[in-house]
């Protein structure tokens, strides 16, 4: 891959790492207990009632698994970000083969190529 392939995916993943931080700032903070790891705020619509305190329970469940999953994507731009660092940007972590362009292109954060990612999703 070119220097300017190379530059061109990590504007792209410095964009995508600056798009999660701010979800998860938009959802939680940062657990004083688990540095890294982050909660999602309980919604509290101050109301005693049976219907709202349901609500409240959907809405934080449904909040988890959105910041799981953020989380989940935050980590592999970060470790994309290390890859260009180190100079392993853009090769699958499974077979060394070069992943192809247009997979970085759709997801600049894969680590694999789209042979590997298949087999080990068993997707076959």
């Amino acid at each position: 891959m070119t220097p300017e392939k190379i530059a061109y995916f990590k504007d792209r993943l410095l964009q995508e790492l600056q798009r999660l931080k701010q979800q998860i700032q938009d959802l939680g903070e940062e657990s004083p207990t688990e540095p890294g790891h982050f909660n999602v705020r309980y919604p509290e619509s101050m109301s005693n009632s049976e219907d709202d305190n349901a609500a409240e329970i959907t809405e934080y469940s449904d909040e988890q698994s959105i910041m799981a999953r953020i989380q989940d994507e935050l980590k592999d731009v970060e470790d994309a970000l290390k890859a260009v660092d180190n100079g392993t940007y853009g090769v699958c972590k499974y077979c060394k083969a070069e992943i192809d362009e247009k997979r970085l292109e759709a997801r600049p954060a894969s680590s694999s190529c789209i042979k590997c990612k298949k087999l080990f999703t068993q997707e076959l």
